[in-house]
């Protein structure tokens, strides 16, 4: 049966420490203050995508009610397509201020308009978000090593380490109990307005549970390796040193390293290179021969080869035409940047093992769907959508199909 008095015992002298109080303090307040900001964050996105949905709609019936043809009903509208942020999102906000998770699209080439992006400032990005991930994997080591690296070398110094050690009844007994109930209370500071956060979302028990074995983890390792260094002989400020080495090459060291090192090793196409080469593409087509433009069409879209000739100076299934194979040109570009993009997480996975502050926030992100992964996925939905426009208008361009307003009420909807 477990001795509840010990405990009670190191509470209250964990009371008398004014500076462990008001260290447990700053933590519930940093951690407050990140859910807050990923609420606010989060809201603040739901709701830009609620009035760009509602303005989207409205720009789109008035281009529609102008226009006469089909060819001019895909040129003038644009279809908002976007990645809301899911309930988990608040908690770890990942890539979302690095990748766009919104974008406005016409049936033109589709990768000059998937590269662009309206994300925030890129060297505000680069210093990451205020949100819970961070709280937990760089802030929470700190705490925890000022509460414990010298649990021991207090003692020693004040000249009650071997009366406490003998009067103690087990020879771990006291340091376990002192260092569980410092733990306990670190860990109730930042979990409990994680929960309160994650119960104004409506985030499900499961993922609860999971973000809770997240920080438990966190914690359990970084109490193991404050504790292991605390047994040491050496002075309070010491150990404090050494600790603090390992949190620095272990959270900031390492993964910059690695990222630098993968970043070096798997060349990647950027998304400018992408735009630019793309937009050539199509800009040169206005100066070449038909024919330079519905060959490399037909090879792909065979279906249509009946449909080819090209009469007039302009039509519009030769104008898609080679708006298509704008991106056709650079589709090896795409796959390449696509392939390394996901060769490099594969990689930088592998280098978060050394580094618990990386497979930290590498498993919040990936749990709240904000890390790269699934802004890879919002992009497949977004040239999943794009197809189906290509899908629609193509019949109704290739075969003249008689322009009928009922006809063009039923354009393809991004379902997100």
């Amino acid at each position: 049966m477990i001795d509840t008095s010990v405990f009670r015992r190191e509470f209250r002298f964990f009371l008398k420490q004014p500076a462990m109080v008001w260290l447990v303090v700053a933590a519930a307040g940093l951690s407050a203050f990140s859910v807050w900001s990923g609420l606010r964050e989060v809201d603040q996105q739901n709701s830009t995508i609620e009035k760009l949905v509602e303005a989207d709609a409205a720009d789109r019936a008035e281009a529609l009610a102008k226009v006469s043809d089909y060819g001019s009903a895909a040129y003038y509208t644009f279809h908002l397509t976007y990645d809301a942020p899911s309930e988990l999102a608040f908690s770890a906000l990942g890539e979302r201020d690095v990748f766009p998770w919104k974008h406005r699209i016409r049936m033109l080439a589709l990768e000059g308009q998937i590269y662009e992006t309206d994300a925030a400032n890129a060297e505000l990005a680069q210093t990451g978000l205020f949100d819970f991930a961070f709280v937990l994997s760089v802030l929470t080591p700190l705490f925890l090593i000022v509460m414990l690296h010298d649990i021991r070398a207090t003692e020693r110094a004040a000249g009650r380490y071997e009366l406490l050690a003998v009067t103690s009844k087990g020879k771990q007994t006291l340091w376990r109990s002192r260092a569980v109930v410092r733990v306990s209370l670190l860990s109730l500071s930042i979990f409990v307005p994680f929960l309160v956060g994650a119960v104004i979302s409506g985030v499900s028990a499961q993922h609860i549970l999971l973000v809770l074995f997240v920080v438990f983890a966190q914690l359990l390792f970084w109490t193991a390796i404050c504790l292991w260094a605390s047994a040491r002989s050496s002075s309070g400020p010491a150990i404090a040193s050494g600790l603090l080495a390992f949190w620095v090459l272990t959270t900031f060291v390492i993964p910059s390293v690695g990222d630098a090192a993968i970043e070096s090793a798997i060349s990647a196409p950027e998304g400018g290179d992408i735009i630019l080469a793309q937009r050539e593409a199509v800009n040169d087509a206005w100066d070449l021969p038909k024919e330079a433009t519905m060959d490399p069409f037909v090879a792909v879209h065979q279906e249509w080869a009946a449909h080819a000739e090209v009469a007039r100076p302009f039509e519009w299934k030769w104008y898609y035409a080679f708006q298509q194979v704008g991106d056709q040109t650079v589709e090896e570009m795409s796959k390449q940047r696509l392939g390394a993009i996901s060769r490099r997480q594969k990689l930088a996975g592998w280098v978060a093992l050394l580094s618990p502050a990386s497979l930290t926030q590498r498993t919040l992100s990936n749990l709240a769907e904000t890390d790269v992964i699934a802004a890879l996925r919002y992009q497949q939905q977004v040239r999943n959508f794009h197809a189906s426009l290509r899908a629609y208008y193509y019949p109704l361009l290739f075969k003249n199909v008689a322009f009928e307003k009922n006809i063009i009420d039923k354009l393809p909807e991004y379902k997100s």
